[in-house]
């Protein structure tokens, strides 16, 4: 008889959680969101259920990035002087998404998960009413 646990449609409340960007690198950052989004802390994780959570982001433009990130980007491969150009102003919101987007696992999961994403430039955002947990990601 088979004894696994497979949560069902009762398991699945998601929550919002907030937490504030400031002073934080990157990478740790989108690691520890990309766990968050996927459901893997909660203790009835099944990897073909989506039971992840929503989180919301402030404060991204107080990100730490190691370096300056140059960005380019091959519009007419073949085409000598056109193909590589580089790309000046990218967002922070931007950087956060496709930092996460590429730690993500290929399929449909990855385009699900990115939408339960939600970044914001400053400390307001819309989502009071969902009544967000602030997460302190010093502390975890």
């Amino acid at each position: 008889m088979n004894k696994t646990f497979i949560p069902n449609s009762d398991y699945i409340k998601r929550k919002w959680y907030i937490i504030d960007c400031k002073d934080q690198k990157l990478g740790r950052l989108a690691s520890f969101l990309v766990r968050l989004l996927a459901g893997k802390f909660k203790s009835y994780y099944y990897p073909s259920m989506d039971i992840g959570d929503y989180i919301i982001l402030i404060n991204a433009e107080f990100l730490i990035f190691d370096r300056e990130v140059e960005k380019f980007h091959v519009f007419r491969p073949g085409r000598p002087g056109y193909s590589l150009k580089r790309i000046i102003t990218i967002t922070p919101q931007k950087m956060i998404e496709s930092s996460i987007k590429s730690m993500m696992p290929n399929g449909l999961a990855r385009k699900r998960l990115i939408k339960r994403l939600k970044v914001y430039e400053g400390k307001n955002h819309p989502h009071k009413a969902q009544n967000p947990i602030k997460l302190d990601f010093n502390k975890l």
